[in-house]
């Protein structure tokens, strides 16, 4: 450790080196989908991309930059992507002076001199991947991503824009920003708006809440389908709302094991992973079981096949991924219900390595979070 500023700069460029070269090494515990890449990196990187492979290996670029110059080289001939390789990474310390937004300018300015009709095939692949995908934010706030054509994109949010101008011009006190984010949900959903002309949705989407949190104003969170904890006054504010605009909101009963804050049952009566049950697995699983994937749930699933002994009940259904779904039917690959806290499946792949995933509690934090204070009492650590 350098007592000096100077000392503590090549300390951290040093250190920055050391996590590069490292991560050019790693297996980490990783999604499925992030597997793939790093697998696809690396072995790119060591058939194709010499120079990025060896600035990679010594630290002088991270992770992302070498996957940038694999993913923006993809679509070239081996002879051209060796060319863009030298040309980017043959000098290692130019390299290193790059930007991330000079680097990729410089990446695509030298495809599109090589090989412009692959360009054009690209972009055309990649609008038939148009999509729309949520993710959580910070302070119980979410992240709605429109991937589009950006034609249409520009014309979308040029269409925000414009009424928001609009709003603006006539007194209203929202920021621009605001406005455009209320006309977008407006739009979409058709919901309508409040005095201050914020849109007020319809609870038909899968909020769960303890009876305690919705009428006598404890502080137990409640879990929104597709975002996660959210805060109980929140979810009052919701369902309140929802009531106060005159739209239909559903209530469904559901059960928590008052120990763990696991979902055991709902009202149901199905016995097929649909309706109610699906509902139930979703619900308790709230994204692919397949450790570390965190992708949707696409697939209602039995943890043990049926042809092995396993039946179709929450107890042995698990919610996964379509990609994880058909994964598991690969030879040696075995998954069951197993011991644990809550409802835990037990997963072998092929390779012969056990890794375990329980439900994540809904309403409370995981069991970690407490200790036994006497038989069949917990308190939440400090």
């Amino acid at each position: 450790m350098t007592s000096d500023d100077g000392g503590r700069i090549d300390e951290i460029r040093a250190l920055e080196e050391l996590v590069c070269a490292a991560q050019s090494r790693q297996a980490r515990r990783e999604s499925p989908h992030r597997g793939r890449q790093h697998v696809g990196l690396s072995r790119v990187l060591d058939a194709e991309l010499p120079h990025t492979a060896a600035a990679f290996a010594g630290g002088g670029i991270t992770e992302w930059r070498a996957m940038t110059i694999a993913r923006e080289t993809a679509c070239l001939s081996l002879e051209d992507r060796r060319t863009v390789d030298r040309a980017i990474a043959g000098d290692p310390e130019a390299l290193e002076g790059y930007s991330d937004r000079v680097l990729l300018g410089e990446l695509r300015k030298l495809v599109c001199r090589l090989d412009p009709a692959s360009v054009a095939e690209r972009r055309r692949r990649a609008e038939a991947e148009r999509c729309v995908t949520v993710r959580p934010a910070p302070d119980t706030m979410a992240y709605l991503t429109v991937l589009l054509p950006v034609a249409q994109a520009v014309a979308a949010y040029a269409a925000l824009k414009t009424v928001a101008d609009s709003a603006t011009a006539a007194g209203d006190p929202r920021s621009r920003g605001q406005v455009m984010a209320d006309t977008l949900v407006a739009r979409v959903t058709g919901a309508p708006v409040d005095e201050l002309g914020r849109p007020v949705v319809s609870v038909a989407i899968n909020l769960v809440m303890s009876d305690q949190a919705l009428l006598a104003g404890a502080h137990d969170s409640a879990h929104l389908d597709g975002h996660g904890p959210i805060p109980a006054g929140l979810a009052r504010e919701l369902v309140a709302d929802t009531l106060d605009a005159g739209t239909r909101t559903w209530l469904r009963r559901l059960y928590a094991s008052p120990t763990t804050g696991e979902l055991v049952a709902m009202d149901s009566s199905a016995r097929l992973f649909r309706g109610g049950l699906r509902a139930v697995v979703q619900l308790r699983d709230q994204f692919c079981r397949t450790p570390w994937c965190n992708a949707p749930i696409r697939h209602g699933d039995h943890a043990l096949a049926v042809a092995d002994g396993g039946n179709t009940s929450a107890a042995c259904g698990q919610g996964l991924c379509e990609s994880c779904n058909y994964a598991k039917e690969a030879t040696d690959w075995r998954a069951r219900p197993g011991p644990g806290p809550g409802h835990t499946i037990e997963t072998t792949t092929p390779t012969g390595h056990t890794y375990r995933s329980a439900a994540p509690p809904l309403l409370r934090p995981r069991i970690g979070a407490y200790r036994q204070v006497a038989d069949g009492l917990w308190t939440l650590v400090a």
